[in-house]
C-alpha cells in the first residue's frame, strides 16, 4: 500500500518542479544594450556562458553610436541565463562582460 502523503508530497514536488522549469523557459530574454561612451560599438556578441565560440556578430552591417541603444532577444534555445557579452569599439578597445543574468535585466549598458 502507498501512504498517501508520501504521494501527494511526490506529485506536489513534481508539479512544482515542472512550473519552475517552465516558467524559466518562458522568461524574457529581451535586453536593451545601451552604448554610453563617447565611442562606437562597431561588433556585439552575446553567447551564452557555456557556448565554445562567441557565434555571431549580433549588429550585423549596423554599429551603435555614442548615445545609441538597440533591444536585442537573446532567446537562442537554450534556456540560459547567463550571457557572456563582448562589445568591439571603433578605436579598437574589447570589453568582455561574463555572467550577465539576462532574465533579470532589462537594460546592459556601457559607459
Amino acid at each position: 500500500m502507498f501512504n498517501r502523503r508520501v504521494v501527494s508530497a511526490t506529485l506536489s514536488a513534481a508539479l512544482l518542479l515542472g512550473l519552475s522549469a517552465q516558467n524559466a523557459a518562458a522568461l524574457d530574454r529581451w535586453v536593451k544594450i545601451v552604448n554610453n561612451t563617447s565611442f562606437t560599438i562597431v561588433e556585439f556578441y552575446g553567447s551564452h556562458r557555456d557556448a565554445k565560440t562567441w557565434q555571431e556578430d549580433i549588429l550585423g552591417q549596423d554599429v551603435l553610436g555614442p548615445g545609441r541603444s538597440v533591444n536585442v532577444n537573446f532567446d537562442d534555445g537554450t534556456g540560459y541565463c547567463k550571457f557572456d557579452f563582448k562589445a568591439v569599439f571603433n578605436d579598437g578597445d574589447v570589453l568582455i562582460k561574463k555572467n550577465i543574468n539576462i532574465c533579470a535585466i532589462g537594460t546592459f549598458t556601457y559607459n
